[in-house]
């Protein structure tokens, strides 16, 4: 396909809850195009776009793909998204490369909980919205049922471009509203009938269907939106299909199509109404700036790209994911990436069908393509001739469902860590980090979904057999009054032997960490040996002494001791300390600390209850509430254990269906109950006399 241009180009970003058919809309649009040669299924495996073994398995998207399809002098990008909540970050990335999101929902299920949230964000990026009102054949299907809940969910900007005629079993076609014209779906085709052959039961839907559309498409021209609220003239058809496009741009109409994507059966229609009405990239194309200006598509400027997505394939490397902002791009070309300063090189410039991929002599502003090899490149990247420009990426959810991941064996490890390097990568969903007071590597992701699908790619990928392990909570010990002990140690042996000698004070000191201080007179112990008696103080408090962990906020002073002038060394003095050291935390009162989160919950006004109550079970407590920026929403405040909340993306998805947000912050330390406290030095103990 030649590079279009921008205004034949329509970037169609599909939405909604998993289960809606949004892969099937794609399949079915490319077939009615003549694009594939069959309808592809998600069900059987057969699917152009979900192509993904882990994808197969699972009969859903994970990851978006992206189907070109030309339509007559047009190109529709049609970016295919996940709607599991696990792999919203890719969404929403993706999101930010269209000019407009069309959410598809189930006739049967209505708007569900992803669909609210993607229909937010893409309130909040400012982008044109439809809706696709799918599987209309299905038994129990009720098009006023999904109508209801999309206006009294969304708003009354939604108005229908079509009708069903029939629904269930007895579907037979859609009325188009815009051109008041009945299409009956036959076996290879579709059968158009002009406005006075409208079935007879559904005229008067269909006038005010037309009359509601109307009425929202004349806002967009202020004289004759005055002319038509004084009653002087209807909207012409002319009128109405000349102002159409503009309202769906300026977000006056939320237009929305109805049909079944199985049977092919109202996706032409939509197909045309696409490229006729749906804003194209200058007309709508903005972004934001890091430096809060925007700017819109523009293939007179010089080139300009913004990665929003990166993929690491095993068999062809890394691929970048381009919007082209201005200019033109072609093989060869060097773009700077605004980020690390580096030039980079485009040796092919590819249009993506799935996992196909061919090779394009340009690419337009405006358009979508992928870019293989560019290593140092990573979504959210911008690339211009000098670098200089950067386009603000979408700020994406925090990870907040923690796993700690081994190589079963050692040797892996490397291999373990490269993968997961990658992989974070190219979903900045995922963070991995190393945690050296747990010696643990762990993955941040969204939740268990999303980590299942990683492990299973790592060892198809990398044949690296890992295991998943709880995550250590980083308790602390600490000490809750003051206490002095001495620290002596002595050994003789055949020659030079070891003679230390010391009293500490311990004290408590609360969120002040360690403090050491002298307070030796006289030479009790040389001032050479003191830094020892500091170094194995430190060492003590590393091992803990309840229960294994580090030990904080606490002062120790050495005030007294004595030592032997051969036998007196480093050593000596660093063994004298810490047994010193435990001496003085038998009568210190040591006690465990464990982590706290504050956290804000957002829920619906109907969960309030069940979650105030939750968080009183995990010794949690509520610091306050506010109402939410949404209608009936419910913003609760609060503090709980860390060790109490560390898997609480999956339990606030299960006690609020998925509707629920939140976000956790590690602050503060607080004394860990008797029974806490117990179950650990038990762990601890039963541990050590396993030898481990």
């Amino acid at each position: 396909m030649a590079a279009p241009a921008p205004e034949h180009v329509r970037n169609i970003v599909l939405v909604g809850q998993d289960g809606a058919g949004k892969t099937s809309l794609a399949e079915a649009m490319l077939f009615v195009s003549g694009k594939t040669p069959r309808m592809g299924t998600t069900h059987d495996g057969k699917s152009y776009l979900d192509y993904d073994p882990e994808e197969i398995k699972r009969k859903f998207t994970i990851s978006t793909s992206i189907a070109p399809i030309p339509y007559k002098d047009y190109k529709i990008n049609v970016l295919d998204t996940s709607g599991h909540p696990d792999f919203i970050g890719d969404t929403l990335a993706t999101m930010q490369a269209a000019e407009m999101a069309l959410f598809v929902v189930d006739a049967v299920d209505g708007p569900q909980v992803m669909t609210t949230k993607l229909w937010r964000e893409a309130e909040d990026m400012r982008l044109s919205r439809a809706v696709y009102i799918n599987h209309i054949d299905r038994e129990g299907a009720n098009f006023d049922a999904a109508m209801a809940l999309l206006h009294a969910r969304f708003g009354g900007r939604l108005g229908a471009v079509t009708i069903p005629i029939g629904q269930g079993p007895e579907f037979e076609g859609v009325i188009d509203i815009i051109r008041m014209e009945a299409r009956y779906f036959e076996d290879g085709g579709e059968r158009v009938e002009a406005v006075d052959t409208l079935p007879a039961k559904y005229q008067e839907e269909a006038r005010n269907a037309r009359d509601k559309l109307c009425d929202l498409v004349a806002e967009a021209d202020d004289e004759l939106m005055m002319k038509y609220l004084e009653g002087e003239e209807q909207l012409t058809q002319e009128e109405l299909e000349g102002l159409l496009d503009k309202a769906i741009a300026q977000e006056l109409i939320i237009p929305v199509f109805v049909g079944s994507t199985i049977i092919m059966q109202g996706v032409q229609g939509l197909m045309e109404d696409i490229c006729t009405y749906f804003p194209h990239p200058k007309s709508h194309g903005r972004f934001r700036m890091a430096d809060d200006v925007t700017v819109r598509i523009d293939e007179t400027k010089p080139p300009c790209a913004f990665a929003f997505k990166t993929v690491s394939d095993p068999f062809v490397g890394r691929l970048t994911f381009l919007k082209v902002i201005s200019g033109y791009l072609e093989p060869g070309l060097e773009l700077v990436c605004g980020r690390t300063g580096k030039k980079e090189r485009l040796g092919k410039i590819q249009v993506m069908m799935g996992k196909e991929a061919v090779d394009v002599k340009s690419a337009k502003a405006g358009d979508i393509v992928v870019v293989p090899k560019l290593s140092d490149v990573r979504a959210g990247d911008t690339l211009s001739c000098e670098g200089t420009i950067a386009i603000e990426p979408l700020p994406l959810p925090e990870p907040l469902y923690p796993v700690a991941i081994e190589a079963v064996s050692k040797k892996e490890e490397d291999k373990l860590g490269t993968f997961l390097a990658r992989a974070a990568e190219a979903d900045p969903t995922i963070r991995i980090t190393r945690d050296e007071d747990t010696h643990q590597t762990i993955i941040h992701a969204m939740g268990e979904t999303q980590v299942d699908m990683l492990i299973g790619r790592l060892k198809e990928q990398s044949g690296v057999e890992a295991k998943l392990v709880p995550v250590r909570i980083p308790y602390r010990e600490t000490i809750t009054k003051q206490a002095e002990a001495q620290g002596r140690h002595k050994k003789q042996t055949g020659g030079a032997g070891q003679f230390g000698d010391c009293w500490l004070r311990l004290a408590p000191i609360p969120g002040e960490g360690y403090e050491f201080v002298d307070e030796i007179k006289g030479g009790a112990i040389p001032n050479g040996l003191i830094p020892a008696v500091d170094k194995g103080v430190r060492e003590a408090m590393e091992e803990g002494f309840l229960a294994g962990y580090p030990m904080v906020d606490i002062k120790c002073t050495v005030f007294d001791g004595s030592y032997h002038s051969v036998d007196s060394n480093e050593m000596a003095f660093k063994t004298a300390a810490r047994i010193g050291f435990r001496a003085c935390c038998q009568n210190a009162g040591p006690i465990i600390l464990e982590p706290w989160a504050t956290m804000e919950v957002t829920v619906g006004e109907e969960y309030a209850g069940t979650i105030m109550g939750d968080i009183s079970t995990r010794r949690g407590r509520i610091v306050g509430t506010d109402a939410g920026f949404a209608a009936g929403e419910t913003v609760i405040k609060m503090r709980a254990p860390y060790a109490e909340v560390i898997n609480y993306t999956k339990d606030l998805r299960s006690m609020t269906r998925g509707s629920g947000s939140f976000t956790l912050t590690l602050e503060g330390y607080e004394q860990a109950p008797a029974d806490v406290t117990k179950k650990l030095v038990e762990a601890y103990e039963a541990a050590r006399a396993a030898g481990n």
